[in-house]
C-alpha cells in the first residue's frame, strides 16, 4: 500500500485575511489610477492601472502562505515584484512584499534566516554604488535607499525579531528545566527526610518498646507476684523513656514558629550517653558491657551514628540474642572510629520480640551516609558462635577534638 502523501498545513487565517486585505486596498487604489510610477514613464511596459493586479494577485498569493510556506512565498513575492516593476505599479504590491520578506526570516529555517538578510544587504549596497557609478548622480542613490526600505530593512527587523523569540524560548526552557531540577531535589530532600524520621522514630523507640513486649510477655507467662512487679517496674520505664524519646523527635518535627510549649529540646546523643545507654540494657535483661577506648569529642555526625549502631545492636540483642554476654566496644583506628557489638548466637529461652529486620538497614544508611563501611552477621568464636555488628566511621582529619 502507498504511503499517503502527507497534506501541506492550511493557511493561517490572519494571513488570508491580510492577503484579502491587501487586494482590495490595492484594486481600491487600481481604481482610481493611483500608482507608484506615471503612466508612460520610464521601463512601464503595460500602461494603465488594470495591469498592475496581475503582480497584486500573485503577491496575494505569497502573502497567504508567508508562514506556512515562506521558502516558496520568498520567490513568488520577488517575482510578483520584479512583474510589478513594468507596470505603473501598486503600492500594495510592495507594502505586501516587506512582510513576506520579514515573514521568511522569521518563520524560515535558521539557514534561510542567516542567508536573506546577507543577500538584500548586499544587494542594498550594490543598488547604492552600481547606479551611481554609471549615472554620476545623486538621484541615483535613491535605488539604493529604496532596496534598502524594501528588501534589508524588513530582513533585518525579522532576523531581530526571530533572535529575540529564540533567546525568549532558551530562557523559558532554562526556567522549566531549573523548576524540574527544584521539584526533583525537593522529592529527594523530602525522601531523605523521611528516611531520617523513619531511622531516628526506629532507633529512638524500638528499644523501649522491645523490653517492653518482652518483660510483658514473661510477666503474663509467669504466675509469681514478685517477676510481675518487677516486669512492671521495667515496663513503666521504659514507657516513660519512649514517651520522652518521642516527644524530642516530635521536636524535630515541629514548626520553628510554632509555640511548641510542650516541646522538648531536640538534643542529638553523644558518645558521653553511652554508660547510660549499656547501663539500661542491663537494666532490661541484658549482660552488656562497654568499652570505649576513645572517650575524645568527635563532629556531631560521627558521634549520632555511633550511638544509634550501638543502640539498635542493643536493641537486636535484646530481641533476639541467647543468653551471654553482650560487649560493646569502641575504638579508634587512624581516622576511623570502629564500633564493635558482639552477643550470643542462638535460641532464646525466654519470650521473643518480633523484629522487620529495619534496624539493620538503618544502621548501615548511617554508615553509608558517612562514607563509612558496615557488616552484621554471625560468626565463629572460641566460645561458641556470635553475632557480630561491626561499623567503621571516618572522622574528618582536624575535627576530632
Amino acid at each position: 500500500m502507498a504511503a499517503r502523501l502527507s497534506r501541506p498545513p492550511r493557511p493561517r487565517r490572519f494571513d488570508v485575511r491580510i492577503a484579502l486585505a491587501g487586494l482590495i486596498g490595492g484594486v481600491a487604489l487600481a481604481a482610481v489610477g493611483l500608482g507608484t510610477r506615471p503612466k508612460g514613464g520610464v521601463g512601464v511596459l503595460f500602461d494603465g492601472p488594470w495591469p498592475l493586479l496581475v503582480p497584486l494577485v500573485v503577491m496575494c498569493g505569497a502573502e497567504v502562505l508567508r508562514r506556512t510556506a515562506p521558502a516558496v512565498a520568498l520567490p513568488v513575492a520577488t517575482l510578483a515584484l520584479m512583474a510589478d516593476q513594468f507596470t505603473q505599479g501598486s503600492l500594495v504590491t510592495i507594502v505586501m512584499f516587506t512582510d513576506v520578506m520579514y515573514a521568511a526570516v522569521l518563520y524560515g529555517t535558521p539557514g534561510a534566516a542567516r542567508r536573506i538578510p546577507r543577500i538584500t544587504g548586499l544587494l542594498s549596497v550594490l543598488a547604492t554604488i552600481v547606479p551611481f557609478a554609471l549615472w554620476r548622480v545623486p538621484e541615483a542613490l535613491l535605488i539604493g535607499v529604496a532596496t534598502g526600505i524594501v528588501a534589508f530593512g524588513p530582513a533585518s527587523t525579522g532576523l531581530i525579531v526571530r533572535n529575540h523569540r529564540e533567546a525568549a524560548d532558551t530562557a523559558r526552557l532554562r526556567a522549566e528545566q531549573t523548576a524540574l531540577l527544584a521539584e526533583m531535589d525537593r522529592a529527594q530532600a523530602v525522601t531523605a527526610e523521611r528516611a531520617r524520621v523513619a531511622r531516628e522514630l526506629h532507633d529512638m523507640v524500638a528499644n523501649h518498646l522491645s523490653a517492653i513486649a518482652i518483660h510483658s510477655s514473661a510477666a503474663l507467662s509467669l504466675d509469681n507476684p514478685d517477676t510481675s512487679r518487677d516486669a512492671l517496674g521495667v515496663i513503666r520505664e521504659n514507657s516513660v523513656l519512649g514517651l520522652a524519646e518521642m516527644r524530642r523527635l516530635i521536636g524535630i518535627l515541629r514548626d520553628d514558629s510554632g509555640d511548641g510549649a510542650d516541646r522538648e529540646p531536640s538534643a542529638a546523643p553523644t558518645l558521653d550517653g553511652l554508660d547510660a545507654l549499656v547501663g539500661a540494657a542491663r537494666a532490661n535483661g541484658l549482660d552488656a558491657t562497654l568499652a570505649a577506648g576513645h572517650r575524645e569529642q568527635l563532629p556531631a555526625p560521627v558521634e549520632m551514628a555511633a550511638y544509634r549502631i550501638v543502640q539498635e545492636s542493643l536493641t537486636n540483642a535484646l530481641k533476639h540474642a541467647g543468653p551471654g554476654p553482650v560487649a560493646v566496644t569502641l575504638e579508634m583506628r587512624g581516622a576511623s572510629l570502629a564500633i564493635t557489638v558482639t552477643s550470643p548466637y542462638g535460641d532464646r529461652d525466654g519470650p521473643r520480640a518480633p523484629g522487620s529486620g529495619a534496624g539493620l538497614i538503618g544502621m548501615r544508611e548511617r554508615a553509608t551516609l558517612l562514607h563509612g563501611t558496615f557488616e552484621a552477621g554471625p560468626e565463629d568464636a572460641p566460645k561458641g558462635k556470635i553475632w557480630a555488628v561491626r561499623a567503621c566511621l571516618p572522622v574528618p582529619e582536624g575535627e576530632s577534638e
